[in-house]
């Protein structure tokens, strides 16, 4: 019933307010959007029980715990609380992955049990959709009963969760079609290829250049690929984004390189040029298109 997430936030413009509670960044950071009822806050893990008695935290929330898993990947919890600030406290010797969590409050006590519920599956639903970091929830929060106008309400709110999750520094409920190169209402997609059969079609980003899924990929190491992305491409094919095909390695999901050229090594194992690899369907470089 809810499996598509619109967000708004893109059609016009918003006022973040940022307010650094000790002066710098390693402390708490609240988030507020104007003509929002809703608050964010940041916290580092070693600074929870410093601001434990914060009348804010009192109230129902939600909140997403960050970290890294065994694996080095970017990893998150996402739950829900009444008090909002137990749970947290909860989590200090429960798990131990995570080093940083976001809580979303109101204002203006909207919030309640019904409706943190249904944000915690709403955003839960929409991290796993989107698929850039490992979620550890065991379990699918149980999606609460809220009627009709609760539910255009809480959607709104949503989006402000997304919305400012970014602007904190986690891409965690952004969709990589968001970050895309757009030209008028069409994504600007580019290829690469040659005439061993490699074919890449990716485009580039506001976070570097994008590889579109099922995209191949060459198995040789030529002398002159880097030892980064030799490294790159070996952690690629341990975790299953890249995985044989033929003669060729096959990219099992969409993945993001820093830029056009490293995207372009990638997938020739050699040393490239992203600029004059990457091409339109017409044959226009991405130098070009630029």
């Amino acid at each position: 019933m809810f499996s598509n997430f619109t967000d708004m936030s893109a059609s016009f413009g918003k006022t973040i307010r940022l307010f650094l509670v000790e002066g710098n960044t390693n402390g708490l950071i609240t988030a507020e959007l104007s003509n929002w009822t809703g608050k964010a806050f940041k916290i580092p893990r070693i600074k929870v029980k410093d601001y434990e008695t914060r009348e804010e935290f009192k109230s129902p929330g939600v909140y997403i715990l960050f970290g890294k898993n065994e694996k080095n990947e970017d990893a998150a919890y996402i739950g829900e609380g009444e008090p909002v600030i137990k749970r947290i406290k909860e989590h200090l010797t429960k798990k131990d992955f995570w080093n940083e969590v976001i809580i979303f409050v109101s204002k203006d006590k909207y919030l309640n049990k019904a409706s943190i519920k249904f944000l915690e599956n709403r955003l839960h639903g929409i991290s796993n959709k989107v698929s850039r970091y490992s979620v550890d929830n065991s379990n699918i929060p149980a999606l609460s009963g809220v009627s009709e106008a609760e539910q255009a309400e809480l959607e709104e709110f949503l989006s402000n969760i997304k919305l400012l999750t970014s602007t904190l520094g986690h891409k965690i409920f952004e969709d990589i079609e968001e970050t895309l190169d757009k030209r008028g209402d069409k994504e600007l997609i580019l290829f690469c290829s040659n005439t061993e059969g490699i074919t890449a079609s990716g485009s580039p980003s506001t976070e570097g250049f994008t590889v579109f899924k099922n995209s191949l990929f060459t198995q040789i190491n030529h002398s002159s690929l880097t030892e980064s992305l030799r490294s790159e491409k070996n952690k690629m094919i341990d975790d299953g984004s890249l995985v044989l095909d033929g003669k060729f390695y096959k990219l099992t999901k969409t993945y993001i390189f820093t830029s056009s050229s490293r995207a372009a090594a990638m997938v020739f194992g050699r040393s490239a040029s992203g600029p004059i690899e990457w091409k339109t369907s017409l044959g226009i470089s991405l130098k070009n298109v630029e």
